[in-house]
């Protein structure tokens, strides 16, 4: 009995070894076995009976899995099997396709290093621009400083000199070109000094040998005065006859200090002649005198010689006269426009305030009631335009008024050169200032808003040669100024100057563009070169906000209209052969920000959605697209209420084609999807019957 109840004992150890073998790791089944030998004699042999048992009943677990799962095994290679011819043909294409994208990828490699290149050469090429923008004025001053010196314009040279010293050599002084121009200004001062006082001596030289003469005639007039004075102290009573000798008397001494002050302020001119300013005061005093003796005789002497041909002479004079002040005040108005810095004209307090209402008639009573510092609207050379055609009105009137005209003939004149001077002279000057390429957007803007403010100033300086000459402006002949028409004209190449230049900066940004048409998803966001486009824009419109309302709703729908073309021709691009579905949802992103743009209202004065419509082609065939509604646009097609109806058939055709060709390329992968297969099937529908409608137009025509 005691060995019975130890062998069942037994049983159950023996299980718990087996457990442990079956459950413990190879490297702890040591530890295990050792207490099978540790129990009784008979252990070993119950403990192998027992392992036998467990791998009987083991080899029947798997024979019955084994049955279970063979009729899958055997489906499966046969899968393979039929699989497999498919599969070496995969490979062949797989190791086709690597090989074509590995040639393929070199290409890409070169040209990728290719762009670097480029890249690195644009941007020396940005930064040598910017450096050689900043020298070109230097040197187109000193270009213009050697040609004053080759023109004997020596004043204006000097005026050159300073403005190169306080203001353009600064800003490049760290160059050695500069410094060289630096050392070349002394010595040119000293030529011009050497220059201009040998012309002074020869022209002084030249008109003493004609004072002679001058004087001759200046004393064989008051010789006859003075024969005349006595004839009439005769036949005066005595005393009319004594109060003449009074008279005479002083006529005489008036005449003896005239000469004797001529022959003391010979001998000046002779001890004062290395003194510059000393001697011009005393030149132009000298010959003012001799001037009013020789050429101004005393009324009552009419000669009775006809002086008609004399009057035409000069008139003759006047008229060139004139040309040659409008040549002069040409090179005045560069000068002003090359020197201002086309923005509004700051004041800091009330006493700059009125400096420059005191040179322009400039009325705001907005204005007036901003408190300082504030801007005009204007820049800095609309007050100089204005004071210097009423400098020219001056000296034109210097000429007019020695002819002994009537008022009435001077007013004409004055305005008829006045209108000259506007219409041709500064009108063009204006007409270069736009045309210059340096000349950008915020400087059109401004000439803009000059333009309109000297157009206002018209009726002033109206009234200007109105006080000159007491003629009103309501009689029938009188001449009116032209300057209406010459500042608009102005105004509407700066306004077409704004549109060219607007677009030409768009299409800039869209050559920046580097979409991958053949991408599988979209970035989820606009593309960077659109974004830096539309704030562009948005910055530029706001500085439209002076501009009348109709120029900034022009210059934006055109904008927006040009970008919308722009972005239609990336689309269907020739040189564009695939395009595909994640390409043409990142595309919509990016209109979708153009439109979210037009709806902002950047310029102020749209009705409704009058600027999103340029954008309504691309927005139709883009939805098209996305929305792959082609039976609609089919049967809707040609209808007014289509909702498509802006889309071209020969358009959404190239873009379809681009599309298939794309799917195309995905066919081998595509084959085993039933929904691809499907998809393809419907684009190659699709396209026939595109391509049904477009012959159908094509023969129509």
């Amino acid at each position: 009995m005691a060995e019975g109840g130890e062998g069942l004992a037994a049983v159950p150890e023996h299980e718990r070894i087996l457990q442990e073998i079956e459950s413990t790791d190879t490297a702890c089944v040591g530890p295990t076995l050792r207490s099978v030998y540790d129990g009784q004699p008979n252990a070993h042999q119950k403990f192998m009976e027992k392992l036998d048992a467990c791998i009987r009943n083991h080899d029947k677990e798997i024979e019955k899995m084994c049955n279970f799962h063979h009729q899958g095994f055997v489906d499966a290679i046969t899968e393979l099997l039929k699989v497999r011819t498919d599969a070496e043909k995969l490979k062949v294409q797989v190791t086709d396709t690597n090989c074509k994208l590995q040639d393929a990828g070199k290409e890409v490699i070169a040209q990728t290093e290719d762009i670097i290149r480029c890249r690195i050469q644009q941007r020396n090429i940005t930064t040598v621009v910017e450096k050689l923008q900043c020298c070109l004025p230097v040197l187109e001053m000193y270009s213009k400083l050697k040609e004053q010196m080759n023109a004997k314009r020596y004043y204006s040279a000097l005026k050159t000199m300073e403005q190169l010293e306080n203001i353009y050599f600064p800003r490049v002084s760290q160059y050695r070109f500069c410094q060289i121009m630096i050392e070349n200004l002394p010595k040119l001062r000293e030529d011009i000094k050497e220059i201009s006082m040998s012309d002074l001596k020869d022209f002084l030289e030249s008109i003493r040998k004609h004072s002679n003469k001058i004087g001759e005639t200046a004393m064989k007039q008051a010789q006859q005065q003075k024969i005349f004075n006595v004839i009439l102290q005769k036949q005066n009573n005595i005393n009319m006859g004594r109060n003449m000798c009074i008279t005479n008397g002083k006529i005489l001494q008036e005449r003896n200090e005239v000469t004797s002050t001529y022959v003391f302020e010979e001998e000046d001119e002779n001890e004062e002649e290395g003194d510059e300013e000393t001697f011009e005061n005393y030149y132009r005093k000298q010959r003012k005198k001799q001037a009013r003796l020789v050429l101004q005789p005393q009324p009552n002497m009419g000669y009775g010689f006809p002086v008609n041909r004399l009057f035409d002479l000069l008139f003759e004079i006047r008229d060139q006269y004139n040309e040659t002040l409008l040549k002069k005040w040409a090179g005045v108005f560069r000068e002003i426009f090359e020197e201002d810095n086309c923005s509004p004209i700051p004041v800091a307090n009330e006493e700059e305030y009125k400096i420059i209402i005191s040179k322009f008639p400039f009325q705001d009573p907005d204005l007036e009631k901003h408190s300082f510092p504030k801007k005009f609207p204007m820049s800095q050379s609309v007050p100089h335009i204005y004071i210097q055609v009423k400098e020219f009105i001056y000296a034109s009137l210097k000429f007019s008024e020695s002819l002994h005209r009537s008022s009435t003939e001077i007013d004409d004149m004055l305005r008829k050169s006045t209108n000259l001077l506007l219409t041709r002279t500064l009108s063009s000057c204006l007409q270069n200032l736009i045309k210059k390429p340096h000349i950008g957007l915020t400087e059109l803007v401004q000439i803009i808003i000059n333009t309109t403010h000297l157009e206002q100033a018209c009726k002033y300086l109206e009234d200007f040669i109105t006080n000159i000459t007491n003629i009103s402006q309501e009689t029938v002949h009188t001449t009116r100024l032209y300057g209406l028409s010459t500042f608009k004209d102005a105004r509407h190449s700066a306004e077409g100057e704004i549109y060219t230049k607007l677009n030409q900066k768009i299409d800039e940004f869209v050559q920046l563009a580097d979409y991958d048409w053949t991408m599988s998803e979209p970035d989820g966001r606009a593309s960077g070169y659109l974004m830096d486009l539309i704030n562009f824009l948005r910055s530029t419109f706001q500085v439209f906000t002076h501009l009348p309302g109709k120029v900034a709703q022009t210059a934006c729908m055109s904008a927006c209209q040009h970008l919308s073309t722009s972005l239609m021709q990336m689309l269907l691009d020739s040189e564009l052969k695939q395009i595909s579905m994640g390409a043409v949802q990142q595309f919509n992103l990016d209109v979708i920000q153009c439109e979210l743009f037009a709806s902002s209202e950047p310029v102020p004065g749209f009705q409704g959605d009058t600027l999103q419509l340029a954008f309504i082609d691309l927005r139709q065939l883009l939805d098209l697209f996305m929305v792959w509604d082609w039976s609609t646009y089919l049967a809707d097609y040609g209808q007014p209420a289509s909702k498509y109806l802006r889309v071209n058939p020969n358009t959404a055709l190239t873009l379809l084609e681009k599309m298939k060709d794309t799917s195309k390329k995905n066919n081998i992968f595509a084959q085993f999807r039933k929904n691809d297969r499907d998809k393809q099937k419907l684009i190659e529908t699709v396209v026939r019957q595109l391509r049904s409608l477009v012959n159908g137009m094509s023969q129509h025509t």
